[in-house]
């Protein structure tokens, strides 16, 4: 690690508890299984938490919680189905604006319908 002001490398040691054999347990797959984990945490928890402040919700009785974390998944799900879209930029743009939300959702005679670009690819893989 390098240290920001200093300007000097310094190591870092980690210890890591695993059910695997030795022979299945060596450094690099533990690092991959490790680094694994963390894009998942980074492309779903933290797209999520950051957008919606998951993390602060003060929806805790009955299904409200599960209801509005499958909710907000849906709702990154359709944002990231078209194409060069960020998150944060879509919803800022959807803020509010229910004119706006329709003709995304494709909920108006107005809308424009845009292939999303994974029902595209998963459709031509099942057709060949």
């Amino acid at each position: 690690m390098l240290k920001k002001k200093t300007g000097q490398l310094t190591g870092e040691l980690a210890y890591g508890i695993t059910s695997r054999p030795a022979s299945e347990a060596s450094p690099q797959r533990l690092l991959e299984i490790n680094r694994g984990h963390w894009v998942i945490e980074n492309r779903c928890h933290y797209v999520i938490d950051w957008n919606f402040d998951e993390d602060r919700s003060r929806i805790r009785s009955g299904h409200g919680p599960e209801n509005v974390s499958r909710l907000r998944r849906f709702a990154v799900s359709l944002i990231l189905c078209k194409p060069g879209r960020k998150v944060a930029e879509t919803l800022r743009r959807l803020n509010r604006n229910v004119r706006t939300v329709f003709d995304y959702l494709l909920m108006s005679e107005n809308s424009r319908r845009l292939p999303c670009a994974r029902s595209a690819a998963a459709a031509t893989a099942a057709s060949q």
